[in-house]
């Protein structure tokens, strides 16, 4: 960690706790700041302020009350979730105080270069495929940012010769000031988190905010299959390398003829990559680009791409009994998600589990992507609707009381040789608190299938 003397003796709140917070909290105390960390929840069920407190940093709980900011602060560091409209932010700016959010601390004080990896979706697969890779070639990479290891708890970790491999959420984006990455992915763009941005343009802004620093010495990653990323290669100072399942790309990664190439370079053919998909077939081509920009070798590189089961319930996969595979994509909590997983399946053979939380929305933009499935089963709230889609279709479709027992019967109707697939194209919170415990029941029923005698 650089022992900067940017925030010596300077007095800086952090507003919001939860694990970004508590580790901007600890670090700017450790670099002589004046800190006094503000949130929401009371100081009897807030065991991280609690621990603060005990530290010697001082802590307002069970609320922001907004005079807390006549103290004379001289910047606030803002947990990603809290919106600019957040009476507190809002007075903030209006003292013009400088906002912050955790990765720009964490650049400040990283000793190690950063691969940055934003996009609506993707990030997180895209992003443990590169640490992966870089790992497997004996590189240090140490995951960080928003995939769940808090940005500047790891960077003051770290040292030069280790890589941080940082998801970046466009809410961590706008709060950036400094930040550069060495390199920098863009996914893909799609329509998200409109509640928090306000418009599509608002969030398009904050996600390309993650080159605003580079220079032609940095690379900017970039998907080539969307005509608005591609647009923009022209409107940064980074190197632009592109990549693309449909076209040649000169400086970049693509597919010709079953094969992937990086630079005409051959490093693999697409049928090896473990990870079904269109979209993972998208990820591995970004992840191929960061890998071989860092020095990586392609051994290692195929290594990892042969052999990936997935992130946890984005894709996962789970194994086989009897000749049937399951995946849990959990993750999948809206239509498009559920699309882009069944673009990676036969229907023909595969057994879509879906339902959950009724937002009231129809699902006929499905129609298409599920249209000659073996059979669907059908859970949670929005489980009628499905029904109703799939008979329509004529697709066999079975109801279900939660995803448990809907692997049991897919197990029971499935064929050798079929797929079965969560992906549910709904949030959880009917059944669930989380998509993860919904993924973690369908884990644990595929384990319990398995521990079964035929």
């Amino acid at each position: 960690m650089k022992k900067i003397k940017n925030f010596e003796n300077k007095k800086v709140l952090v507003l919001g706790l939860a694990k970004s917070g508590e580790s901007a909290a600890r670090v700017l105390s450790r670099l002589g700041a004046i800190v006094t960390v503000n949130d929401g929840k009371p100081f009897d069920e807030n065991p991280a302020a609690q621990d603060l407190l005990a530290e010697g940093i001082k802590v307002v709980t069970g609320g922001h009350p907004l005079a807390l900011l006549d103290e004379a602060f001289e910047l606030m560091v803002k947990n990603p979730g809290i919106p600019y409209e957040n009476p507190m932010v809002v007075r903030a700016i209006e003292k013009k105080i400088p906002i912050i959010t955790e990765v720009e601390l964490a650049y400040l004080i990283s000793e190690s270069p950063i691969i940055g990896i934003t996009g609506s979706n993707g990030k997180t697969t895209t992003t443990t495929l590169i640490a992966d890779i870089l790992n497997r070639d004996n590189q240090s990479a140490k995951l960080s940012g928003n995939i769940g290891f808090p940005a500047s708890d790891v960077a003051s970790k770290s040292s030069a010769d280790e890589t941080l491999i940082m998801e970046l959420s466009s809410f961590q984006l706008m709060g950036i000031d400094q930040f550069r990455p060495k390199i920098a992915i863009i996914t893909n763009v799609f329509s998200a988190h409109l509640d928090y941005h306000g418009s599509q343009e608002n969030y398009e802004t904050a996600k390309w905010r993650i080159q605003e620093n580079m220079t032609t010495a940095d690379f900017l990653v970039l998907n080539f299959n969307q005509a608005k990323l591609r647009e923009k290669a022209s409107h940064t100072n980074a190197t632009v390398v592109g990549f693309s399942t449909t076209e040649k790309v000169d400086n970049g990664a693509y597919v010709m003829n079953g094969q992937i190439f990086f630079r005409d370079e051959k490093i693999m053919a697409v049928a090896d990559l473990s990870l079904p998909g269109s979209h993972n077939l998208e990820n591995a081509l970004a992840a191929i680009c960061a890998s071989k920009l860092s020095g990586v070798s392609n051994q290692a590189i195929v290594s990892i791409l042969t052999t990936f089961s997935g992130v946890k319930h984005r894709l996962q996969y789970l194994g086989k009994k009897s000749n049937i595979i399951f995946y849990n994509d959990s993750k999948a909590t809206n239509i498009l998600a559920t699309q882009k997983a069944l673009s990676g399946f036969d229907n023909s053979s595969l057994w879509l589990l879906a339902g959950g939380l009724d937002r009231g929305n129809g699902f006929d933009e499905l129609a298409t992507d599920i249209a000659n499935l073996k059979g669907m089963i059908v859970f949670g709230e929005t489980a009628p609707k499905l029904r109703d889609l799939a008979e329509t279709l004529g697709i066999p479709v079975f109801d279900s009381e939660n995803v448990a027992r809907a692997a049991e019967l897919a197990f029971e109707k499935a064929d050798e040789n079929d797929t079965v697939l969560l992906s549910p194209a709904n949030a959880s919170w009917d059944q669930y608190k989380t998509f993860e415990q919904r993924g973690d029941m369908f884990i644990q029923a595929v384990a319990k299938l398995k521990e079964k005698k035929n």
